[in-house]
Formats: structure tokens, sequence, C-alpha cells
């Protein structure tokens, strides 16, 4: 039984979070009809009571956390189930709440989700980083059975980096680079950007507090001329398209603070020197309207050789689809556009929420999602034979720290590896075997040491020995974890057989 005080409370939270909550129905209501407020309702009273007196860092009710990531939740478009989940899911870490109360209250589904939200608790580790890996490992698994997990943890970490500063200063780098590193990179495989560059410009606050404030600053300070700049583009590109009566959605904006900041370091330039830190993006209806706009902007201004890329043909590893080219504009700078469908662009912003999205109305995103959890499936499949949580953090990152390149067999096989693939890590991604007796390759019809850096568009025909073995030196260059790891596992199996 709640005390006079606790309903004094309730009343007094009441009064505050009903218009949060409200916005939420509303965001619902724009594409779900079979939204259920009562059972949400209820979902929000239980959070109410069961952290009625907890406290943020800022001072704020815990239970504005909770409705922040039910929000983001519901602005990415989640199913009902997930938004309840999110309403719910610090109850089991946080109070004494169970998971059975959830599965009692609101079904199976919903308490599976907040499970698999649920930080590993209640087990002895022997460090941080053992912990931390095996939190990730059981985030995994339950992503790898409901993608759904690992959205509901993106919108949670989201709400927690807007409200870092709240945090004492001391653990902020900490959290930052974790999430610039799993979560940002997560976000990434899954082609959530809307969520990746929020969480990358968050994550840059607190590692490099000075360059972020200066980037501010000087994004601040040039923003009119940046405006004045892209409408010298837009104006054009429009009139143009008009004239074949295509309708078009035109916009731009400059990169983020990261991405800019990661431009600045890789080229050792100043803010000044960096001259492509705007896109523009053209939206259209058709995918063919895509390549006439292409032409239309080629047309008007000079491509930049060697950058121009067709994502729509050959989309990257998370189903991003999008044409991007890089021209010389007024004034001799140059600026990216990039040009999609406004589906494409659906899946660009909310990646995998998209799809999941789509699923409600389309059993055909079974497809993609399966597609874009396989790699989950893969690393933990492999995990199954590691030693220890370094080795799992290890191939985490690797699998998630890699721009890409478009190989091709023989045969016209695609297959697409991490920026820096050697002949190896393409000899692994054919099949374990062919990884582990490769002695050669031809690339282009030409042979080629198995060291040899494979690039973009390459044909790449693996020579293969019975006799060849995996060798120490070949973990020097490979560059993807299914090759490192197949590789070691080999190398231990020998160490084992000797010291019998």
């Amino acid at each position: 039984m709640f005390e006079p005080k606790d309903e004094t409370l309730i009343k007094k939270m009441h009064q505050k979070f009903d218009p949060t909550m409200d916005g939420i129905a509303s965001l619902l209501k724009e594409y779900s009809a079979e939204y259920d407020a009562e059972r949400m309702n209820k979902a929000y009273n239980l959070a109410m009571k069961a952290h009625l007196h907890q406290k943020r860092h800022s001072g704020e009710p815990y239970l504005l956390h909770v409705i922040s990531v039910a929000k983001i939740l519901a602005g990415l478009r989640m199913d009902e189930n997930t938004i309840i989940a999110g309403l719910l899911h610090d109850v089991v870490e946080d109070t004494d709440f169970q998971l059975e109360d959830i599965r009692d209250e609101f079904g199976s589904e919903v308490s599976l989700l907040v499970d698999g939200v649920t930080k590993i608790s209640g087990l002895k580790y022997q460090s941080k980083e053992e912990q931390q890996a095996e939190t990730f490992r059981k985030m995994l698994l339950s992503m790898a059975s409901d993608v759904r997990v690992i959205i509901i943890k993106f919108a949670d970490r989201l709400h927690n980096m807007r409200t870092l500063d709240y945090v004492p200063e001391r653990k902020r780098p900490r959290i930052a680079r974790e999430t610039r590193d799993i979560y940002a990179s997560l976000a990434h495989r899954f082609g959530i950007a809307s969520v990746k560059w929020e969480l990358e410009d968050l994550a840059l606050k607190h590692i490099h507090p000075k360059n972020y404030a200066e980037l501010v600053n000087k994004v601040q300070l040039s923003r009119e001329e940046r405006e004045r700049y892209i409408k010298s583009i837009t104006v054009p590109i429009n009139q143009e398209m008009a004239k074949s009566n295509i309708k078009i959605t035109i916009s731009g904006r400059a990169k983020s603070l990261a991405s800019i900041y990661h431009k600045m370091k890789k080229r050792n330039r100043p803010f000044e020197e960096i001259y492509d830190l705007m896109a523009i993006r053209i939206i259209v209806d058709k995918v063919e309207e895509c390549y006439y706009a292409l032409g239309i902007v080629h047309s008007l201004f000079n491509p930049v050789y060697d950058r121009f890329k067709d994502y729509i043909a050959m989309p990257k590893i998370n189903g991003y689809q999008s044409l991007h080219t890089t021209v010389v504009g007024p004034q001799g700078k140059m600026v990216e556009i990039q040009i999609r469908t406004k589906t494409m662009h659906m899946l660009a912003e909310d990646g995998i929420a998209a799809h999941w999205k789509y699923k409600q109305a389309n059993a055909d995103e079974d497809e993609n999602i399966e597609k874009a959890i396989n790699w989950v499936k893969d690393l933990l499949n492999r995990q199954i034979s590691n030693e220890g949580s370094d080795e799992f953090m290890e191939d985490l990152k690797i699998d998630l720290f890699h721009d890409e390149v478009f190989l091709f067999t023989p045969r016209g096989d695609l297959f697409k590896l991490p920026m820096g693939s050697s002949a190896i890590d393409f000899a692994y991604a054919v099949h374990t075997n062919v990884g582990n007796h490769c002695i050669g390759a031809k690339v282009n019809g030409k042979i080629v040491p198995l060291r040899t850096t494979l690039s973009s568009g390459d044909q790449v025909e693996i020579i293969t020995s019975q006799n060849q073995k995996p060798s120490q030196d070949w973990i020097n260059f490979v560059k993807t974890s299914k090759a490192r790891h197949w590789i070691k596992k080999y190398l231990r199996e020998v160490q084992e057989v000797q010291t019998r």
C-alpha cells in the first residue's frame, strides 16, 4: 500500500509526465490503428510505481528516463510491445519487481525484451572488462532471437548520453568511449544513421570537449554562409528537375561534428581547410529517378573523379542504399550529394527499426531482418570456442569498425569485406576450408601474394592446396574477425598436439 506522501508524489508525477505520454500516444497513432491505450497506461503506471522514489544524477525523477526511452522508440516507429519494454527496461535491474511480474501483466514477449536489455547481475567477474564482455554477449544473444533488444538499448544509451553532463565528470570519458566504440558502431551496423550520428557527436563532446566546443562554434558561425552556398546548388537542381515534372525533396546540411572532426584528424587539416563539410540530399519517388537526378547534377556541376558510389546497385552490408557523388560547386568548393528514394531514405535513417515496422505489413521483411543479424549469429557461433572476454570484445570491435570494399568471384558472386582486407580474408569469407588451404590468389587475372590488399571491384580467385596450412604470420595482416578466429583456432590446436 502507498503511504499518503506517496499518493501526493504520484499525483505530482501524473501532472508532470502525462503530457509526455500523450506525445508518445500521438506518435503511435500515426502508424498503428491497433494501439492499446489502456495497456500502455498500465505499463506507465507500473514504471511510475517501480521508480517512484528514484532520482537521476540531474535530480529529476527516474521516471523521466524511461519515458524518454519510450519516446525515442515511438519516434523510431517501433511496435507497442517494444515501447512498453522501453518503459519497463530498468524495472527488473533497479527495483524489487521481477520478470515474472512483467510476464504476468504484459506477456512473455515484453518480458523477454526486458530480460534481453537487463545487465547481467548477481554474478562475480574478475574484472570490469569481463563483466562488460558478458553483458554484451548476453545482449547479442538476445538480439539474435529478437533484434528489438538492441533497438531498446540504443534508445536507452541515447537518452543517457543526452544527460551525461549530470554524471560525475570522471566517469564521462569511459562511458563516452564505450558509446563511440560499441553502440554508435552497432547503430551503423544496423543502418540506424539518426542514432549513430547523435551518439558519435555526444561521445565526442565528452572525449574531446575542447575540440567539440570549437567545432560547435565554428559550424554555427558558418551557418548563414553555408545556407547561402547550399541554396546556390539546390536552386538550379530544382529548376532542372521541374522541367521534367519530377517531384523531389532537396535539402542541405553540415555533416556531423564527429564526421568533421575525423576528417580534420585524418587529413591533418584545420576546419577552414576541410571543404567537403556539406551534404545535399535529393529524395525522389522511384529508383529510375535517382539516376536521372544524378545526370542532372553532373550536367550542372563537375563531378570529382573517383568519388562516385552506387550503393543502390550494390547496397552496403547494413542495407543502406543511395547514390553518392561529390561535385565541384560554385567558388570551387566540393560538396557531397546523396540521391535516394523515400523508402531508401527511411531505411537509411532508421535502418533495422524501419525493417521491423515494415515487417508488420510485409512478411518479406523477415528476410531483411535475418540478413541484418546474421553477422551476430556468426560472431556468437565463433565465440563457443573462444578462451576469454578479451577475444570476444576484440572480435566484436573488428566486426564493427570498418568501411567496405565490394569484391567478386570469377562466377560473379559478390562479397563485402572491410576496407584493407587481404586475399586471405576473401578466402575465409568464401569458406573456412578455402581459407585454411589457400596458397595464392588471382586478382583481376594476375597472380598476387596472399597479403595483397583488395580494392572495390576486384575479381578474386583463390588458389588452394591440401598441403597448405594457416601460418602465424597471417594474423599480422588479416582484417576480418572470421579469418582471425579460424587462424588462431588452427594454431591453438597445433600447439595442443605438440604439448601432449
